[in-house]
């Protein structure tokens, strides 16, 4: 008996159907997904408070941010009928946040104000915590800034916190793009063995054409 539909034409290896047009999207339970929706969200409000709302600057950190995540979520949605789309999508994502990095590097800099190196264990300690929302992050700053600072010197500063709030988004992108990078990964590798839709449906059209 020839199959009912083409989504369950051929066996895999391990003995299940392969589908035609496999599951695909479920971006939301993306790691890289998640910490960039993190990062666009701490973006946003860090240049709401940093950056002149009417600058160019603004629009284009706010923009880079959010290119991130969008396009996680569409090459994840796209990646049923093509590998290849997911796999620039992606791509383009990793670039976007890449430029978003160079924005808070030039913030800092143009303002005098120190990069944290790598080996900086404050970039461990954020990491460890886990945040995730823009407020959770921002209240980790808020504990940096104040760490080893008097009630009275706390008091007469401003509640402003530019240069660890910048690094703090920094270390953010680090672990998004590190998460992109693995992605982009095993989506390039699992397109040289598996191929794409193309190579589905001649499986699926030649298994169909010898069934019984």
């Amino acid at each position: 008996m020839k199959p009912s539909h083409l989504g369950h034409a051929r066996q895999s290896g391990g003995g299940g159907p392969e589908r035609l047009i496999p599951k695909h999207g479920g971006y939301r339970k993306l790691k890289s997904f998640q910490v960039a929706q993190l990062v666009y969200d701490v973006t946003v409000r860090f240049c709401d408070r940093y950056i002149d709302r009417r600058s160019r600057t603004h629009d284009q950190m706010v923009q880079a941010a959010r290119s991130g995540v969008q396009n996680i979520a569409e090459g994840s949605q796209a990646s049923g009928t093509s590998k290849k789309f997911e796999l620039k999508l992606t791509n383009v994502a990793r670039a976007s946040l890449e430029e978003l990095r160079l924005d808070y590097e030039d913030f800092l800099r143009q303002r005098g104000l120190p990069l944290w190196p790598r080996d900086d264990p404050r970039r461990a300690r954020l990491i460890e915590r886990r945040c995730t929302s823009a407020a959770e992050v921002a209240a980790w700053v808020r504990e940096v800034r104040d760490s080893g600072r008097s009630g009275q010197e706390r008091a007469s500063t401003p509640s402003t916190y530019p240069g660890v709030a910048a690094n703090a988004a920094l270390v953010l992108i680090a672990v998004a793009c590190g998460l992109l990078d693995r992605q982009l990964a095993a989506l390039a590798e699992a397109f040289e063995q598996e191929g794409g839709f193309t190579e589905r449906l001649y499986r699926t059209r030649r298994q169909t054409r010898s069934a019984p």
